[in-house]
């Protein structure tokens, strides 16, 4: 099991937004941008249009657990910056998974031929 760090910094959010592939949909938006290391970094941007800290708190805590569980599947060397949007906050669990590991998919984030 790999360990990702968090990805924390302003600068390095602002260079997924520009230079990073991104995919979205009306739940989430993945950026996904080499770092030339090993391992991977993860950041997590829930705004407050999301609704009030505790939601905003359980939407991180929810996205920060399904990458969890699939971080085995990520490739390394990249950072991953994740965006709740205000669908987020009303979607249930199995739909941000889904939405995550399609958003993923597509971007060729995942190992190919692994179990999903």
């Amino acid at each position: 099991m790999k360990k990702t760090t968090p990805l924390k910094e302003n600068h390095l959010f602002r260079r997924a937004y520009s230079r990073g592939k991104t995919a979205a949909d009306s739940r989430l938006a993945l950026y996904v941008r080499g770092n030339g290391q090993k391992g991977c970094r993860l950041g997590l941007t829930v705004s407050t249009k999301v609704g009030c800290a505790v939601v905003r708190n359980r939407v991180r805590r929810r996205l920060r657990e399904i990458y969890r569980l699939h971080e085995d599947q990520v490739l390394g060397g990249r950072d991953v910056v994740v965006v709740a949007r205000t669908r987020a906050a009303a979607s249930e669990y199995g739909q941000l998974e889904r939405s995550f590991l399609r958003l993923a998919d597509k971007l060729d984030l995942l190992k190919k031929g692994g179990p999903r």
